[in-house]
């Protein structure tokens, strides 16, 4: 039931301690607005690590060659290591493996690119079909490499949205068109764009044995790229991708003469192991903005404790005169309540439609590296707030508690 004449007390001791009030209020509020900034750029930083590693696959392991640093089995340390297309076909057709995907990659060198009369600066790169899936492309016109490419040594071509848009300016769909590497004919048959953006679409795709018997690279491979099924939950597919891993480096080593603690060699760049990495520094950080923002709550709260000491020294008599009347020792405390939570209340809210607000206006436009579209759950926020109000109650109990203690007879002569 709506109790006109206790609130009209309530705004009365506040229009009296305003500026207290205020400063009070304005504490509590920039707490929750603090705080829910806060998560929603912790929110942000998620959402900017899922999108960079939507650049490949999610479970990929991409794996290339190095020098090693160590010797074994009778051969010095300073080898470059090569792999062969013995390597990929071990590693798909004769290891007992649970492989989603799978493809290889080699880079020819010291060839020109050209397009009518006009020179092509991007990197050629020969490729199985399986790089599409990998690479996490989607085909914007025409199609990917595939198997009969690579069985016929077709001298086809893929390119990126970012190449037609540069170099193709003159024809609508530039499939079916000519470029020369190395002056030799390629056809261009599709139109890819990768997910992870146009830093990832300098790259012409052809298929892999038209690289290596075309531009002299017999049976050498300068990268692998495997990748694990789905699994049910995040925890089993980094357990699964880290078992994958373990096996095909253990192999490779053992194929090319590599001591197991060489940190040379061989190098592997597992996505989810870098995933869980990356996952549970962002963890900790939304722990660290939770505890900044309830640390500036906290004050506030601690705030609204000390503000309600002073109304009840200062409404001492006041309160004498209501216990004289009759007034009973919890509607005392209710009567401090009431301020304490009407406080704490409207500065939450105030806080939170302004932070809730400033997220809704400027967080679909951030995106930068690692932060896109800072958000936070409403429930989340609302949360906060009502734990907020919670903790104010609780912050005026104990002053509303001294006062309903307070004697009659001290209360009445309090100056």
């Amino acid at each position: 039931m709506f109790d006109l004449e206790r609130w009209q007390e309530i705004f009365d001791t506040i229009r009296k301690n305003k500026l207290r009030t205020f400063l009070t209020g304005l504490s509590v509020a920039s707490g929750i607005f603090i705080l829910v900034i806060l998560l929603g750029f912790g929110q942000g930083m998620q959402n900017g690590i899922a999108k960079e590693f939507e650049s490949d696959s999610a479970t990929s392991i991409w794996i290339w060659t190095e020098t090693t640093q160590k010797a074994h089995k009778g051969l010095n340390p300073g080898r470059q290591i090569q792999f062969r297309d013995e390597d990929y076909t071990t590693i798909v057709d004769k290891m007992d493996l649970n492989l989603d995907h799978k493809s290889a990659f080699y880079l020819p060198q010291n060839i020109t690119t050209t397009y009518k009369d006009d020179a092509l600066i991007y990197r050629v790169m020969g490729t199985t079909n399986g790089a599409q899936f990998l690479e996490n492309q989607d085909m914007l016109e025409g199609r990917f490499i595939t198997i009969k490419d690579e069985s016929q040594v077709e001298k086809v071509a893929v390119i990126s949205d970012k190449i037609q848009r540069e170099a193709f300016t003159d024809v609508d769909n530039p499939v079916g068109e000519y470029i020369k590497i190395s002056n030799i004919p390629f056809k261009i048959i599709g139109v890819y764009k990768d997910k992870a953006g146009e830093r990832e679409e300098n790259r012409i795709f052809i298929p892999i044995t038209t690289a290596q018997k075309v531009f002299n690279g017999a049976d050498k491979l300068d990268n692998l790229v495997f990748s694990s099924p789905p699994a049910a939950n995040f925890d089993e597919a980094v357990q699964q991708s880290i078992t994958l891993k373990t096996k095909i480096d253990t192999y490779l080593r053992q194929a090319h003469s590599i001591a197991p603690d060489d940190e040379g060699g061989i190098g592997i760049n597992n996505q989810m192991e870098n995933a869980k990495r990356f996952y549970a520094l962002t963890g900790n950080i939304k722990l660290f903005f939770w505890f900044v923002g309830l640390c500036t709550i906290i004050a506030g709260v601690v705030g609204v404790s000390n503000i309600m000491l002073i109304v009840v020294k200062e409404r001492t008599k006041e309160i004498g005169i209501r216990k004289a009347l009759g007034a009973k020792p919890w509607s005392i405390i209710g009567m401090i309540l009431h301020e304490s939570v009407f406080v704490t209340a409207i500065s939450g809210f105030t806080g939170l439609i302004f932070s809730m607000g400033l997220l809704e206006l400027i967080g679909p436009n951030i995106e930068v590296d690692y932060i896109v579209n800072p958000s936070v759950d409403f429930n989340v926020a609302m949360s906060t707030v009502f734990l907020l109000v919670v903790a104010g109650a609780i912050a005026g109990f104990f002053p509303a508690w001294r006062a309903a203690s307070i004697h009659t007879i001290d209360a009445l002569r309090d100056e």
